[in-house]
């Protein structure tokens, strides 16, 4: 894996150059671990003039929600108990000799902006932007890896909820016990907090479990992922409770599967990310759902649950191949309930057998 953080940051420092920049700072989180292995608690990365530096506040774990840094890198511990990485990280640049840095003015603080230029009033500070998020893009063999084992972790976890006594429990109970199923099958732990909506509050996408209880006849709706080395997946399934579905809970999720399949069937290296939103969203517009919509039906995923791309109607931009997204549509109706149905993709070409299904759970309305 060094070989890998070291082009990640090769890319890195040769975008920069291009921008007259002979220096970066890395500070946000994800990124810091996308490019040095692991991102210890206010962490960051200098790629200096002369040396590549990890900054830390206190030594590394290894513990795998900060990951392992790349053993290529030199590290350096703060001396200061509570000393911010990135100021420091400024401080040594120039020390290095460098006049100008590039920093993630997305992520720093305008006090933390103002620090460092007070450490190194000599340095010209560049905005680095969303390079490295753009770097993060397209995910490499090794990572699709480590998504395909989260998804299979969050599979192996529903399937289980599945088969056990559902009636009379808590959301909040049903939640707690997902999440140590995750951790049980390998997780580092949950990916995001686990939603889990019952009756009137099944198919919000946001909603935070309750201690309202399962009853007979109500739609169930879950939405969980797991983190596996850093990577994150994310599935979201919807059920009905003990009895035959009403005849309007058919129908609306029969409406909010076939506006699934027709996002993930958009999917595809070139297609631009409002068309996978439009392909997803016409059918529940056409049915009249317009104001029950989320405004967004998918989004990337990674080392983040939520990263670039957004799936959204006014997002900008073309799919490549390799890239993993959620197609995630759902309808939610006030005072009844709802249904979402959420599944984790990577993008791949026709010729390589078009999107590949990460999430395997049954779609199939299930009655529990």
């Amino acid at each position: 894996m060094s070989e890998v953080y070291a082009d990640r940051r090769a890319r890195l420092r040769d975008q920069c150059t291009a921008g007259g920049s002979a220096a970066a700072v890395v500070s946000r989180p994800a990124n810091v671990r996308y490019l040095a292995g692991a991102a210890p608690r206010g962490a960051a990365l200098l790629l200096g003039p002369r040396a590549d530096l990890l900054l830390c506040r206190s030594q590394p774990t290894g513990e795998p929600d900060e990951g392992r840094p790349d053993e290529s890198l030199q590290l350096q511990v703060l001396p200061t108990v509570g000393g911010d990485a990135a100021v420091a990280a400024a401080d040594l640049a120039a020390g290095q000799g460098a006049d100008s840095l590039a920093v993630e003015e997305h992520h720093l603080t305008v006090a933390r902006h103002r620090a460092l230029l007070s450490v190194a009033p000599r340095l010209r500070l560049a905005d680095l932007g969303c390079a490295v998020e753009q770097l993060r893009l397209v995910k490499d063999d090794e990572e699709i890896s480590c998504l395909r084992i989260a998804a299979e972790i969050a599979d192996q976890a529903l399937g289980e909820l599945l088969e056990s006594i559902l009636v009379g429990r808590t959301e909040r109970h049903l939640a707690l016990e997902l999440e140590r199923r995750l951790v049980d099958h390998g997780a580092d732990g949950p990916a995001f907090a686990t939603s889990v909506g019952t009756g009137v509050n099944s198919g919000r996408g946001t909603h935070r479990p309750t201690d309202r209880r399962v009853e007979e006849g109500d739609f169930l709706s879950v939405c969980l992922g797991a983190a596996y080395r850093g990577y994150r997946s994310e599935i979201g399934r919807t059920f009905v409770i003990g009895t035959t579905p009403a005849d309007w809970q058919i129908e609306l999720y029969d409406l909010v599967f076939a506006a699934q399949r027709a996002g993930r069937e958009a999917l595809a290296p070139g297609a631009e990310y409002r068309e996978v939103d439009r392909a997803a969203r016409s059918v529940l517009d056409a049915a009249g759902y317009t104001d029950a919509l989320p405004p967004v039906i998918g989004h990337g995923v990674g080392l983040e649950i939520d990263e670039d791309p957004q799936l959204a109607p006014g997002a900008m931009g073309k799919l490549d191949a390799c890239v993993p997204v959620t197609v995630e549509p759902g309808v939610h109706l006030p005072g009844r309930g709802g249904v979402r149905i959420d599944d984790t993709l990577v993008v791949r070409p026709e010729t390589d057998g078009g999107p590949e299904l990460l999430t395997i759970t049954t779609k199939e309305l299930l009655a529990l």
